[in-house]
Parts: C-alpha cells; sequence; structure tokens
C-alpha cells in the first residue's frame, strides 16, 4: 500500500518561530489512524506546542510502546529521536536514556491498553522515581487494533458497539498518578485544542514526572450511544476545573482574558503557568484536594479536565541520584574506568 507524501512547497510568507521554523518542520508523516480520530487531534496539538515554545526537534527523544496511540510519534515530530518499544515497556526504556542523556526532552506517548493493563506496573515506577518526562496517554477506553475489546480505563457500565456491558470498574490513571508521586497532573480532551495545548506546553516545560490523560475518541469501535468515551458524552459531562496559559519568560506578551481570578505558578526553568479558576474552590496546589474532587465529580457522572495538580519546587530522579550533569556519551574513559583503587573506595563506603 502506498501513501501520498506531504508536500515541501512552503510558501514565503509562512509563519516562523523564533528559531526560524515552521509549524511543518514539527510535523511527521501522514497519519494512518481512522480518519477522524481523535489521537490525530493531540499529535497536531503537540506539533503546535513545540512550535511556539520554540524547541529544537533534534532536542527531542520521544518513545511509545504498542497500539494506535503509540504509532502516533511517525506522526510529529519527525526530525526529533523516537523508538517504539514492545507493549507496556516504553517507561523503562525512557527512564534508561533519560539517565544516560539529560540534555533532551522526553516524551512518552502511550495508550490505556499500553499503560493501564500491561504496563500500569511501568507507569507506577516512572511516575514514583520521579522521572523528568512528559507522559501523554492518549485514552479511549478500548483496544482500537485489536477490534474493540473493553480495555482497563472502560467506565463500569459503558456499552461497546453491540451493545456489551462492561462490568469491571476501571483503573484511573490521573488517580494512580496523583496518589504515586507525579508533580504535574492534568486531564484533557482531544476535541478541546485551547485547553490541551497549553498543557502540553506547560508539561514539557515542567521539570519532573509530568502526565496527561488525554480523552480521544476512537471513531470506530467507542464513538457511539452509552460509551463514556464518545465525542458528545465527553462534552456533555466536560468540568474544567481551570483555563491554563503558559507565559514564557520572553518578550511581554498580552492577552485578553475573561472576568475571573488568576493563579500564577512559576516553574522550574522561568515559565509561568497562568491559571484561570472556573471552580470557585479549586486548588490545584493540593494533592489531597485534586484526589477527592476527581471522586466526587466522578460519581456525578462528569470528566474533569484541566491542570489538576502541579508541584512547582519538584525534584527530578537526576537530583534524587546525584548523577552528572554530562551525558554519558560525552565522559572520557578516565571517568568511565577510574581503576581499581577508586571501586575500591566505592565498596569500602558501602561497608
Amino acid at each position: 500500500m502506498t501513501y501520498l507524501a506531504k508536500p515541501k512547497l512552503i510558501r514565503p510568507d509562512t509563519p516562523k518561530n523564533a528559531l526560524g521554523y515552521t509549524r511543518r518542520d514539527y510535523e511527521g508523516a501522514i497519519s494512518t489512524l481512522c480518519a477522524g480520530c481523535g489521537h490525530d487531534s493531540i499529535s497536531a496539538a503537540i506539533v503546535q506546542a513545540a512550535f511556539d515554545l520554540d524547541i529544537e526537534p533534534h532536542r527531542v527523544a520521544k518513545l511509545s510502546g504498542i497500539g494506535c496511540s503509540s504509532k502516533t510519534p511517525d506522526y510529529f515530530l519527525g526530525n526529533s529521536h523516537g523508538f517504539n518499544s514492545v507493549h507496556g515497556r516504553m517507561p523503562s526504556v525512557l527512564t534508561g536514556a533519560a539517565l544516560a542523556n539529560r540534555d533532551l526532552i522526553y516524551l512518552g506517548v502511550s495508550g490505556d491498553g499500553d499503560s493501564a493493563s500491561i504496563g500500569i506496573g511501568q507507569f507506577a515506577h516512572v511516575m514514583r522515581r520521579g522521572v523528568n518526562m512528559t507522559y501523554i496517554v492518549e485514552n479511549n477506553g478500548v483496544y482500537g487494533l485489536t477490534k474493540g475489546q473493553f480495555s482497563a480505563t472502560t467506565d463500569k457500565g459503558s456499552k461497546n458497539k453491540r451493545g456489551v456491558v462492561n462490568t469491571d470498574n476501571p483503573i484511573d490513571l490521573v488517580g494512580l498518578a496523583l496518589q504515586l508521586g507525579a508533580s504535574y497532573v492534568a486531564r484533557s480532551f482531544s476535541g478541546d485544542k485551547e485547553q490541551l495545548i497549553p498543557l502540553i506546553k506547560g508539561a514539557l516545560c515542567h521539570r519532573g514526572p509530568a502526565f496527561i490523560d488525554v480523552i480521544s475518541p476512537c471513531v470506530t469501535f467507542n464513538n457511539h450511544s452509552g460509551s463514556t468515551k464518545s465525542y458528545d458524552y465527553v462534552r456533555e459531562h466536560n468540568e474544567a476545573v481551570n483555563r491554563v496559559e503558559v507565559i514564557l519568560p520572553r518578550a511581554p506578551i498580552t492577552a485578553a482574558y475573561e472576568p475571573g481570578s488568576l493563579r500564577r505558578v512559576v516553574q522550574h526553568d522561568g515559565s509561568v503557568l497562568h491559571l484561570r479558576k472556573l471552580a470557585e474552590d479549586y486548588d490545584p496546589t493540593d494533592r489531597i484536594g485534586a484526589m477527592n474532587h476527581l471522586h466526587e465529580r466522578h460519581s456525578l457522572g462528569e470528566i474533569v479536565t484541566g491542570l489538576l495538580y502541579v508541584d512547582s519546587s519538584a525534584e527530578d530522579l537526576h537530583r534524587h541520584l546525584n548523577t552528572v550533569e554530562k551525558p554519558l556519551n560525552k565522559l572520557g574513559d578516565a571517568y568511565l574506568c577510574p581503576g581499581s583503587q577508586a571501586l575500591a573506595a566505592l565498596n569500602d563506603s558501602l561497608r
């Protein structure tokens, strides 16, 4: 089967970012997913976020596992580093890469089957260890590649296209991420780029494990009446706790905001998250409060979206392990093999 290649011709007046790149420079191959798939909207949001942040594509390492979602890294940041791991093992591969080279920006893309089923143990450990990464789950509540079986995130009582009702309790990856120590936790909807793009930008700027659960309807197997992850259901039951805008420390940026209160959160790289509160009593710096709010709204059948929790003072795995600043491939033989005396001294310190 052949696919049309994207045209390389770019108009002279095409907008460019501060690095001189156009948005096309952040795109990848043409998607082979079903027309209307929510995953393609997420890819477009990642492209826009990287373009807006003036990220050099070669500084990004994108990793994935197995599934429809794990195919999507081929559709964005085509000039970045990439690695497609085995089913559910993306977090451990990313952890190893991040320990070897801290100079790259790590972006892990997974799905509800890849992360909430076979990879749930990997998901748990990458969150608790504080790996500096952006972890995006494209959550459609179904196994799309294997013809529509319920996944571990399918809500109890949800129906598939044949009318079969799911009787299992769902796994809430957002709740797990909060409990396991993720320092940036958000949920969004693939059909709401106005919310999703700033959340991705904030995650890419955050130091530590940043997790975003994106409800992404499967148009082939899970976009019907009775599904709690269809376009119509999410739009009707979406409760946005805030609206986010990322302001980078460069030239002054002005923006028109609707009336309401703002919360200013400064991240480690100096970027600023401006949170517009829609829920009067919602505090995105309260981890326990975020967990309680999720359970309360879920009991009412609502899907909470927005920046649910952020810890702007979080540390990452490199700080915990006191690793060297240089990537391992830049260290010389004398540093990597210091000799028997150094080994003996290390062993003595551990006795």
